[in-house]
């Protein structure tokens, strides 16, 4: 009985090592043009859903005026693109004089000048008891100017 009930404690970690293994036994499922068409799903569906989910939770009035702040928006939106992307490009140089491979520090460079994920921009922020329309409002707005807009970091 103790298995039992720590799996359903423990029922997300479960299910992403299950869709890990599952991506790993059978990677075409996956992929762009693949079944789950991720490209739609990922991109439109599932941020969709997460803006629709926390926006229920919200009051008009709450994202009205959040939308009001504008040095808030401006100072996370310039700390988001430029500081932090400008901050890891400075300890990538760092890096580079060790023996790490060229390819992950390619990668945290990459993964350095990338939005925060709007699922934990908005669940982090509201777990934390922040500003949540703020959060929602940014998340959205950072990844519009990125991906719409071709906005990248200059590294």
């Amino acid at each position: 009985m103790r298995l039992l009930e720590r799996m359903r404690k423990e029922w997300f970690m479960i299910g992403i090592v299950l869709a890990i293994a599952g991506a790993k036994l059978e990677p075409s499922i996956g992929v762009n043009g693949g079944p789950l068409k991720p490209e739609i799903t990922v991109s439109y569906i599932a941020v969709a859903t997460i803006f629709f989910n926390s926006g229920l939770s919200l009051k008009t009035e709450e994202l009205t005026s959040a939308l009001v702040h504008i040095k808030l928006h401006l100072f996370i939106q310039i700390f988001t693109l430029a500081f932090f992307p400008a901050t890891i490009w400075l300890f990538l140089q760092l890096l580079s004089i060790t023996p790490i491979n060229e390819w992950l520090l390619k990668g945290l460079q990459t993964v350095g000048c990338m939005p925060p994920p709007v699922s934990s921009a908005v669940i982090l922020t509201k777990a934390v008891g922040g500003n949540e329309a703020a959060a929602i409002f940014n998340s959205a707005f950072g990844s519009f100017l990125v991906s719409k807009h071709g906005l990248t970091c200059l590294l």
